[in-house]
């Protein structure tokens, strides 16, 4: 068959490196235009336009699927779309232009976690299993019949950088398989079953740890917002950013038995701070206008009255 495939982020780019490896033509890659990245703001283009362009192929950059964009799809005469986190959507008449519509792999079992952020929202909820669904697409968001899932567990102390990593890669093979399925006639949808649940994109606020939680929600949603949109706190009124945490067990966590929630407790390596059950322990933070450091190390230099977290 002849594909167009669209994607954006990094975990859309081992789909599009499998189905370039398979037997059908990627006749067209359409992709979010460059974007001013860093702190010296460089225009860079997106991980799927930096792999079409290794990989040789055709791109179409786009911000959004307009009459423009979808003129210049009809060109490639595409006999299926394949779209992997293009970030915007797919309207009609080009959702209908191939002749085999779209098809989405979306990091979820459908219809759980139905939008922008499936693996955030899974791992902040603490569901047992993460998984990705290739499904058809339709004009309802996330909700078109489904071809096939791939399920696996939900790893201890995996975050959502981590979790997106791997569900790419496994997602990637099921996508291909699918794209086969449907090139050779036997690909079968059926629709989903059960009441949806909705993943919306997460903001800086949904970053913010909660320290009157339990130790594994506060966790979970540490994991959730990890890298993006990333976990934080305050001190002083100021932010401090948590990049890396991790549980303690009750029995390692000191003969002063278990803090108050929000308090510190410096240790001599380590610094433990309080929730509504056990402590959790900050390994590396970043307080405002400083670079990362050690946790154990950022404690240290706390004032006595400054020791606990809002």
């Amino acid at each position: 068959m002849r594909l167009v495939f669209a994607g954006t982020p990094a975990p859309a780019v081992p789909s599009l490196e499998r189905l370039a490896a398979g037997p059908h033509e990627i006749v067209g890659v359409v992709t979010r235009p460059d974007a001013l990245l860093g702190r010296k703001r460089v225009l860079t283009p997106s991980p799927v336009a930096a792999a079409a362009e290794r990989l040789g192929l055709p791109v179409v950059k786009a911000a959004r699927l307009d009459d423009a964009a979808t003129a210049g799809i009809e060109a490639l005469r595409p006999d299926l779309g394949v779209i992997v986190a293009y970030g915007g959507l797919v309207r009609e008449p080009l959702l209908s232009l191939p002749r085999h519509g779209w098809i989405n792999l979306h990091f979820s079992a459908l219809p759980a976690w139905r939008g922008a952020a499936p693996v955030q929202h899974s791992i902040i909820a603490g569901d047992a299993e993460l998984a990705a669904s290739v499904f058809q697409l339709v004009p309802e968001l996330d909700a078109g019949d489904v071809f096939a899932v791939h399920r696996r567990p939900a790893a201890d102390g995996l975050t959502a950088g981590g979790a997106l990593e791997l569900l790419a890669d496994e997602g990637a093979e099921v996508l291909a398989a699918v794209v086969d399925g449907i090139a050779g006639g036997t690909a079968v949808a059926v629709p989903q079953a059960g009441e949806p649940s909705f993943a919306p994109k997460l903001t800086i606020d949904d970053g913010r740890l909660d320290w009157t939680g339990d130790a594994r929600a506060v966790l979970a949603r540490y994991r959730g917002v990890t890298p993006e949109p990333g976990a934080w706190t305050t001190i002083g009124g100021e932010r401090l950013k948590v990049l890396e945490a991790r549980p303690v067990e009750f029995g390692q966590a000191g003969e002063q038995g278990v803090l108050a929630p929000g308090e510190l407790r410096p240790e001599r390596r380590r610094v433990l701070v309080g929730t509504a059950t056990e402590p959790v322990e900050l390994v590396r933070v970043q307080p405002a206008g400083k670079g990362a450091m050690a946790g154990a190390d950022w404690a240290r230099g706390l004032a006595p009255e400054t020791r606990t977290l809002e």
